[in-house]
């Protein structure tokens, strides 16, 4: 084989090399030192194109001085970026970097000491702080496919076979680099795209995170928390040598893919009413219902001042009506005192409670104005379902009419038991139902039904968003991961009733991360946060009722995952001792 086939061979295998190169950093390295290795070059930088109109000192070599920077080095170059702008805003073309990426023009000087067409002052410092001789430059623009130039590529003091001294780079040598130089800068501007365009989509995710952070204090920084706990306990079982996970392991992409789940796994939040989120009593919605229910009380408390009045001027016995009257006022205000201390919600509403609710409703009081008048068209229709009563008429205290029922969106996939996505979800007949009585009378809580499937619908939301996206084939899993981690090992979870087999390894990471996260979270204005014993012994008991993966969980104990995390995030009056032994 002929010296230029062989140089055309080597170019070929340089070329699929480069392609192939994904990680940013080493194919800048790989790109230098083959350009060395062609022009028998001792020395050679690569400079980066940036924004601000600078040349970026990415990677420097010099052998026979031991210098190594940038690249995969892990040593920094400290050296300032060459400016393309002189300091009177002229265009800089004394330096031969800069000439070259302005010009987009490749120059090759034999010896700088002999040339004036370039300031070589700096060069020269260099050299006599050192004691080096820089002479051959041969710098070349790196231009992309649409002719633009993303960098620099120079070459410094050929060497002639055999020898370390000094010599001109030959026009043989010069095509060559050029050769090299187009193919890198291909590369690497796909590189640079790539990489932005993956720092793009890191940032629009955690930019979705954070809003649905944003959105309630009650999830606080669930979005930014999970993903870190998901990622430490994936670590532990990739590294664990025992068990059944003593074989899994991921690769790059798969961890990328696990991220990107990670952080997305709360996506669909975005979509949940933030009175439903926030709803810290049983009437409220975007307002706390309890003050219409207060002023109605008032009004049945004048109405029973009036009617007492007017039978004293009509000649009744003054003393036993008034005393009938601070008798009838005093069991209204007990009965506003019990129906408030019902909104506000608690572990359990007995059947008597619920009974004296009922008793409590069926008090009336007089409406005589038109209810129909100055609300929302919507609201309008609900209440055309019943006909308008004349006025004046009786109301009840405490009322579930048929406007308080809102129905459900006529596209609401998990209402069609043959969806395309798989989901099991049990729905309640109304999207939401506002009814007075039947939001008081809220067993345990302050949520509904309804209210209970709204924000339980989050999951099946970000799994609708996830697969409407066109992910990559190495990101096809998001969805799954993403949308997994509210389902059980007996199947008795959500949105899909899964069985412990069919869920994905990280996605029943992401359920232990998402239980402790929540449990452990200290800024939830709803509750107190829980310490870190109290909280492993609540996930023991989900491991005992098959909602979590109990060997998943003994790695999360044995990893000391639990620890580390606490240690990290939870304040220290929470972290206390946990005897790990009882739960393995």
């Amino acid at each position: 084989m002929s010296s230029d086939q062989a140089s055309f061979q080597r170019l070929i295998e340089i070329g699929i090399a480069l392609s192939a190169e994904k990680d940013t950093n080493t194919l800048m390295e790989r790109i230098l030192l083959e350009a060395k290795d062609l022009g028998h070059a001792d020395g050679g930088t690569l400079y980066i194109r940036t924004d601000d109109n600078n040349l970026k000192f990415e990677i420097l070599r010099t052998d026979s001085l031991g210098i190594a920077q940038g690249g995969t080095t892990g040593e920094e170059i400290t050296l300032p970026p060459v400016s393309l702008v002189a300091d009177d805003g002229s265009p800089n073309e004394a330096n031969i970097a800069s000439y070259a990426a302005l010009t987009g023009n490749t120059v090759s000087i034999d010896d700088a000491y002999n040339s004036d067409q370039f300031d070589f002052t700096g060069t020269k410092g260099f050299d006599q702080a050192t004691g080096y001789r820089s002479t051959s430059f041969l710098t070349v623009p790196l231009k992309n496919n649409v002719d633009e130039v993303i960098g620099v590529l120079q070459l410094l003091n050929c060497q002639a076979p055999g020898s370390d001294d000094p010599i001109p780079f030959s026009d043989d040598v010069v095509p060559l680099i050029e050769a090299l130089a187009s193919q890198a800068a291909v590369a690497l501007d796909n590189a640079i795209l790539l990489e932005a365009q993956k720092n793009l989509m890191q940032s629009f995710i955690e930019l979705m995170a954070g809003a649905v952070d944003a959105k309630s204090p009650y999830t606080g920084g669930h979005c930014q928390r999970v993903p870190e706990l998901t990622e430490m306990l994936t670590r532990a079982v990739c590294d664990a040598e025992h068990g059944p996970y003593a074989d899994f392991d991921l690769t790059e992409e798969e961890w990328y893919e696990l991220h990107i789940g990670a952080w997305l796994h709360d996506c669909g939040k975005v979509t949940t009413p933030e009175y439903v989120v926030d709803k810290a009593t049983k009437l409220e919605t975007i307002t706390d219902r309890i003050h219409e229910v207060r002023t109605r009380f008032e009004v049945v408390k004048r109405e029973a001042t009036i009617e007492a009045l007017e039978q004293i001027i009509a000649g009744g016995d003054e003393a036993t009506l008034r005393e009938e009257l601070a008798a009838r006022l005093a069991e209204i205000d007990d009965d506003y005192s019990f129906v408030a201390q019902c909104n506000v919600g608690g572990e359990f509403m007995a059947d008597e409670l619920i009974e004296r609710l009922q008793q409590i409703a069926g008090t009336t009081w007089t409406r005589t104005l038109d209810d129909r008048i100055g609300i929302a068209h919507e609201e309008l229709k609900r209440r055309q379902l019943e006909p308008a009563r004349p006025l004046p008429c009786e109301e009840l205290l405490l009322a579930d009419r048929q406007d308080h029922l809102h129905e459900h969106e006529r596209d609401m996939c998990s209402l069609d038991p043959d969806n395309p996505y798989g989901f099991k979800m049990d729905v309640p007949k109304y999207r939401f139902n506002k009814g007075e009585l039947y939001n008081l009378s809220i067993r345990k809580g302050t949520l509904t039904e309804e209210e209970r499937f709204k924000i339980n619908d989050h999951i099946i939301q970000t799994i609708v968003m996830l697969e409407s996206l066109p992910f990559p084939r190495h990101l096809e899993r998001v969805p799954e991961i993403a949308g997994g981690h509210h389902e059980c090992m007996d199947g008795t979870g959500y949105p899909k009733r899964l069985m412990g087999h069919e869920m994905s390894v990280p996605a029943r990471v992401m359920a232990i991360a998402d239980v402790f996260e929540a449990l452990t979270a200290a800024d939830r204005p709803y509750k107190a946060p829980k310490k870190l014993s109290e909280s492993i012994r609540i996930m023991s008991f989900m491991v005992k009722d098959a909602h979590l993966d109990p060997e998943l969980f003994k790695l999360f104990l044995q990893s000391g995952v639990h620890m580390s995390y606490a240690e990290a995030h939870l304040m220290p009056s929470q972290i206390d001792e946990v005897d790990i032994s009882q739960y393995l």
